[in-house]
């Protein structure tokens, strides 16, 4: 999977992905609701298309992802933005590896669809978020029409909140809030965000 995101990342930032990301970034700002929270982790945050978007409403913030071309060109946009309170850090969780930082907030942006034992990641992740946080995950509902061997098809309510219940979180909200033509593996989908806290 490495692979193919590294092979990706030049091409990513697509006027489609875009738009898709200014959607979902909205809709995490509604959820941040006005309240103030220091430090954010985007986990999978790839090319920093919704993380570095949220770079505003936040003290500090790490964008981490497990492709090295993605991070780099992560990297770039917080150069040529200076986005100094940001940085972005080469990291894959599934792996084993460690992230040894702490956040008020922590994105999940399109990401689970792309982890088999995305129950694992969850436990993984929950030790990074403070007490009181936010744990957020945008990412679509399932969806039978998708049938893909290295995607997930989506999650249901009672899967994720088992998952997420599991990790040590707790369940605060989640709804549907986007529908898009061709948006998940080339059919109609339509987008959750789900919220937790510790």
């Amino acid at each position: 999977m490495n692979n193919t995101f590294n092979n990706m990342a030049e091409k990513y930032d697509t006027k489609d992905r875009k738009a898709l990301a200014d959607v979902i970034t909205g809709e995490i700002v509604k959820v941040l609701n006005h309240t103030h929270y220091s430090s954010l982790i985007d986990y999978g945050g790839v090319t920093g298309l919704v993380g570095l978007e949220l770079a505003d409403y936040f003290e500090t913030g790490v964008l981490i992802d497990a492709s090295p071309e993605m991070i780099n060109i992560a990297r770039q946009k917080i150069t040529s933005q200076n986005i100094n309170h940001f940085e972005a850090e080469v990291l894959n969780l599934s792996d084993e590896d460690h992230l040894n930082v702490q956040a008020d907030v922590i994105v999940l942006s399109l990401v689970l669809i792309h982890v088999p034992d995305f129950k694992h990641l969850l436990k993984q992740l929950s030790r990074n978020l403070n007490t009181d946080g936010r744990f957020i995950i945008v990412d679509f509902d399932k969806n039978p029409r998708v049938t893909h061997p290295k995607v997930h098809n989506g999650f249901n309510e009672t899967e994720l909140n088992d998952a997420l219940t599991e990790a040590g979180l707790t369940p605060l909200e989640r709804r549907t809030f986007h529908h898009g033509k061709n948006i998940f593996v080339k059919e109609d989908a339509s987008l959750f965000i789900s919220t937790s806290t510790k």
